[in-house]
């Protein structure tokens, strides 16, 4: 009967710790949402590196992307795409070409560039993670997101999060394949003066582009 007692006791105990870990992962990515919410446009560098080990596949690339609200706009590996927030075109200077989708509701599938600082706020239950010690005195703490869908083609995510400003500085996803991508923040910039056709496409802009409307 002791050991029963005893049993249930630490059962009690762990699920106490389980609920206080998510209570303290809850507040602290609501610190961020505010924090992020008082910015009327963010830019940012960073590198983006894909590793598979299973396959022998490692890529690793900088780029860099802008986003005011529902629009954006992002390089990377010589693709840039953008975004007015009812289409997203995405042009490819290599082949000449340009694609150009409506987004509407679940259009995109992962993380939506213009969602990448507030993707969290649903679909994942949290866990506190790890904190990392940076140089400068730097600290990076670490949530779990686990997905609530059990069919999402990630496994968990790791959001790392700057202490100090409360700025998202790292974003590692675990795929179900094993398919590690990680994107580490470079330079963080914010209420910066943006061209204001930086989010708007124009045709006459890309003579001898082959233009495919979805």
């Amino acid at each position: 009967m002791k050991k029963q007692i005893k049993f249930i006791l630490i059962l009690l105990f762990s699920g106490s710790m389980l609920a206080q870990e998510q209570q303290r992962a809850e507040a602290l990515l609501h610190e961020v949402s505010e924090n992020l919410a008082q910015f009327d446009n963010i830019s940012i560098t960073f590198t983006y590196e894909l590793v598979n080990r299973k396959e022998l596949i490692q890529q690793k690339e900088k780029g860099a992307l802008i986003v005011e609200g529902d629009a954006y706009l992002l390089k990377l590996m010589g693709i840039e795409q953008m975004s007015d927030g009812i289409n997203k075109h995405t042009i490819n200077s290599e082949n000449k070409e340009v694609l150009i989708e409506p987004l509407s509701d679940g259009f995109d599938e992962g993380l939506s560039p213009s969602k990448i600082f507030s993707f969290y706020n649903k679909g994942y239950r949290f866990e506190w993670d790890i904190l990392q010690p940076l140089y400068g005195g730097r600290k990076i703490q670490y949530i779990k997101l686990i997905p609530i869908d059990t069919y999402a083609q990630a496994s968990y995510l790791l959001l790392g999060i700057d202490t100090k400003t409360k700025n998202i500085y790292k974003l590692i996803e675990v795929g179900n394949d094993g398919t590690e991508t990680t994107l580490t923040i470079g330079s963080f910039k914010t209420n910066t003066e943006i061209p204001t056709n930086t989010f708007v496409f124009s045709a006459s802009d890309y003579p001898n582009y082959y233009i495919d409307r979805f």
